[in-house]
């Protein structure tokens, strides 16, 4: 066995050519020019454990590349200590690209962006006197270089770089600067050039790359992000056209609602990307993963990183996004040769539809596009009629047949449920006696728990404070109120008035809760209001200032402030007080913070209850259960709290808050693939929680003996926290006359004796692993209507529709049915073009 697997690893290593240079039409690998299609898997947004089945799912989906940042505030997070453990082993993450056969992009930044925190400056740096992030500043490119040199000296020690035989074909200094380059004067273009010598410098024997940098110098590529890159072109002909970011979804905040973007859309986009001569393509995101712990970026970015992927959070395929780019990228395979070995021959196929031809070697590809975005065109190509939806285009392998169409998906579809399962707590939290739930509690005090760390007059800036080594930072102050005030006597009301920058605030009077305010991702300061309680004398005034993210984008972001600015007190005899330049007296972060609570540490005053608080603010909740059941991807499911952090056996779940989406914007109920697609196009979730459940990986449970800690901020209910394992529970499939029936897998090159025309489209439906088809819920061959999990009988309807259904799929986990006329009705919908709708239970 260990020669055996010598062997197998030898011949992985050997996939990977030790020579990669580049021409205006592709990257050539030890002389082979070759298409590639990027999944971006950030290591840190999953954990190892899910690492293999992520990278396999993203093959699967017909990805050869792997594409990730470096996050450089994981690895160094305090100046001059590096960390590549757990989430952040970078080595295994690139090994396990390498042992799967796969090439990989490491974009090294070191500046990331990606809704991640601080943009993945460690924000030790931004206090290293004289440093200005992102321009020609002698401290932030001393540390710089350090840290890309670090990450290359590693990738060099492991022989990971294509040069050495290794995945990594491409690397990436800095990210979208030109973006925002403008804001950065004379400090800019020097900094480019800095930058970009620098990275050459380290003789990786692979090309450096610069996205969205017009003015990237001849020795580096510049690439492409956006969500339509087809018309880009590189700024030197010697350069090939590349697309480092094609955003299958769109990231999320608290509070608002979820973007949706169709497959059709996607396909289309890189569809007309390879059409126009594009040669390496990456989704950002193929799987976008989870923003453990604190790392979220924004500020107010979800602790969900879905990103509607291709891969979900979970790591599950989302179909059916995935399956159709799966035949996507499959169809522009076959395309391969003529792609990479020809120029294109752009021909008219009437107004807004165009067929570009590559021919090299009696090989003959076309791509025939229709980018108006409403109406459907019936073209003529090589004396054949085709026909092409409203923004779509159609992929010819071979100048005749039709393997591929983006704006129709042959691929299944899905329903996934968040299936819940109670708390099983594990004999230790037992009460012994009465046989009852444990939980252990720690109440925090509002204000001041211990010694303040300082006082002063005026506020202070909360992360200048905090420097993100927590959420949260205590601004205390007092007030006396005269026993002649009427708002003692109830003949008016007193409103505390606070002006923050943000994100959020808790307001306390005299130990109690009045009320909490925040921003959103569109506004991050914010003004807050609250009839406040006061009583005759001293009255303690505590307001906590709290942290959502942090910024991790846009010109000088290192710079935006947090934390209040002013404060007021409404209601009073002598009108309004204002209170911001009293003495105010401050603490930084939680008492539990600091004796560990998170990690369930006996040093915490734990209360044992069997009926813990309710509603009750600054609580920390501890209890201990064993692992779920079976082996699905887990949510946390904190639908009834209200804000806060959760933490399973010390493992950082991250910021829960289950906040409502508003329907001051409205939501869609359908949505219209057709057109350029922007993030609020095709929106759901209005009135419902941005985020209700929370990915607790598998691999941090043990099979009993669990740590659940939750913080929770202004009050809920953690007798119903459950956990809720995700499955796919219903399958479904609608399949046209008129779509391709080529089967991918076995398609050839066009002879004599083939044509797509004597085939029959089939509808596909695979269940889980381990899973089979139990019912069929809904079928319809005719014109039926509707999606997955809500289709309806057309006025047209073959009645057998669900007995050849049940024949071809029950007690299967997989099954096809062909559009034929041995199946179907033979003459039923006369004129029209029928199609066939199923619904199928998973059990």
């Amino acid at each position: 066995t260990p020669i055996l697997v010598l062997v197998l690893l030898s011949s992985l290593a050997s996939c990977f050519g030790g020579n990669v240079t580049y021409d205006h039409r592709s990257l050539i690998i030890d002389g082979q020019r070759k298409l590639f299609i990027s999944a971006a898997i950030h290591y840190p947004r999953s954990v190892p454990g899910m690492w293999p089945g992520l990278v396999q799912t993203a093959k699967d989906g017909g990805a050869n590349t792997i594409e990730s940042y470096v996050f450089w505030n994981g690895h160094e997070p305090s100046q001059g200590n590096y960390y590549f453990g757990d989430r952040y082993d970078l080595v295994k993450f690139v090994k396990i690209i390498q042992n799967s056969g796969m090439y990989m992009i490491l974009r090294i930044g070191p500046f990331v962006a990606a809704e991640w925190s601080y943009g993945g400056v460690p924000i030790w740096l931004h206090y290293v006197p004289g440093t200005v992030f992102r321009t020609n500043n002698e401290p932030f490119k001393y540390h710089m270089q350090k840290f890309v040199t670090y990450i290359v000296n590693l990738m060099k020690k492991e022989k990971l770089f294509a040069s050495q035989g290794g995945p990594i074909i491409l690397a990436q200094v800095e990210n979208e600067y030109g973006n925002y380059e403008q804001f950065y004067g004379e400090g800019a273009k020097p900094y480019v050039m800095w930058a970009a010598n620098m990275a050459v410098s380290q003789n990786t024997g692979v090309p450096w790359i610069m996205c969205q940098q017009s003015d990237a110098p001849e020795f580096i590529i510049d690439t492409c992000n956006g969500f339509y890159c087809d018309q880009y072109v590189p700024n030197a002909p010697n350069k090939p056209k590349m697309w480092t970011e094609n955003w299958p979804g769109w990231f999320k905040t608290f509070g608002a609602r979820d973007p949706h973007r169709p497959p059709e859309d996607v396909a289309f986009s890189v569809a007309r990307f390879f059409q126009k001569g594009g040669c390496l393509q990456n989704y950002y995101m193929y799987h976008g993963g989870t923003n453990f712990g604190r790392t979220n970026g924004g500020p107010f970015i979800t602790t969900s990183y879905d990103y509607e992927a291709p891969i979900d959070e979970y790591g599950l395929p989302r179909f059916p996004k995935w399956g159709h780019l799966k035949e996507l990228h499959k169809s522009i395979m076959l395309c391969e040769h003529a792609l990479l070995n020809s120029e294109p021959t752009t021909l008219s196929l009437g107004p807004r539809a165009e067929a570009d031809v590559y021919t090299s070697s009696g090989f003959c590809v076309a791509f025939l596009a229709n980018i108006d975005d409403k109406e459907d065109k019936t073209v003529q190509f090589r004396n054949m009629s085709y026909h092409l939806p409203a923004w779509s285009v159609s992929i010819l392998p071979d100048c005749k047949n039709v393997v591929f169409n983006s704006a129709k998906v042959r691929t299944q579809s899905s329903v996934v449920d968040m299936v819940p399962e109670s708390l099983i707590p594990s004999a230790s939290s037992l009460d012994k006696d009465l046989k009852a739930f444990n939980w252990e509690i720690f109440a925090e005090k509002p204000g001041l728990w211990g010694k303040e760390d300082f006082s002063l007059n005026g506020f202070v800036d909360h992360l200048n404070t905090t420097k993100y080594t927590t959420d949260y930072l205590w601004y205390t102050t007092s007030i006396n109120v005269a026993e002649n005030e009427n708002c003692l006597k109830g003949r008016s009301r007193a409103f505390l008035l606070v002006e923050s920058k943000g994100h959020g605030l808790h307001a306390f009077m005299n130990q109690k809760l009045q009320g909490s305010g925040y921003g959103n991702g569109t506004n991050v300061p914010f003004n807050f209001s609250a009839p406040i309680s006061l009583k005759a004398g001293k009255n303690d005034i505590a307001i906590l200032s709290v942290t959502v993210g942090i910024q991790n984008a846009g010109p000088h972001y290192e710079w935006m402030p947090a934390g209040l600015t002013n404060v007021k007190i409404e209601g009073l005899n002598k009108g309004i007080l204002d209170i911001s330049g009293y003495k105010w007296t401050y603490k930084i972060g939680l008492e539990g913070e600091q004796l560990g609570a998170p990690y369930g540490m006996k040093s915490v005053n734990w209360v044992s209850t069997t009926e813990p608080p309710k509603n009750q603010p600054l609580t920390w909740y501890k209890t201990i259960v064993d692992s779920p059941t079976g082996n699905e991807p887990v949510g946390l499911d904190l639908i009834h709290m209200g804000k806060g952090l959760a933490w399973l056996n010390g493992e950082p779940i991250g910021i829960y808050w289950p906040r409502l989406v508003s329907f001051e914007k409205p939501c869609v109920k359908e949505c219209d693939y057709r057109g350029k697609f922007e993030p609020d196009k095709c929106v759901t979730g209005c009135g419902e929680p941005s985020q209700r459940w929370y990915h607790v990986p598998r691999s941090w449970f043990k099979p009993s003996g669990n740590v659940l800690v939750i913080l929770e901020e202004v009050g809920g209910d953690p007798t119903k926290v459950t956990f809720s394992k995700r499955k796919m529970s219903t399958v479904c499939s609608s399949i046209a006359e008129d779509y391709p029936s080529v089967d991918l897998e076995t398609w050839k090159p066009d002879i004599d004796d083939y044509s797509s025309e004597d085939k029959a489209p089939r509808a596909h439906l695979k269940c889980p692993d381990s899973t089979q088809i139990s019912a069929v819920n809904f079928a319809s061959f005719g014109n039926p209507s509707g999606s997955c999990g809500s289709y309806s009988l057309g006025d047209c309807h073959d009645p057998s529709s669900k007995s050849v259904v049940e024949k071809a799929c029950l007690n299967r986990n997989e099954c096809a049915i062909e559009l034929t006329d041995g199946n179907f009705i033979k003459d039923l919908c006369l004129g029209s073009t029928r199609k066939l709708a199923v619904e199928a239970v998973c059990r």
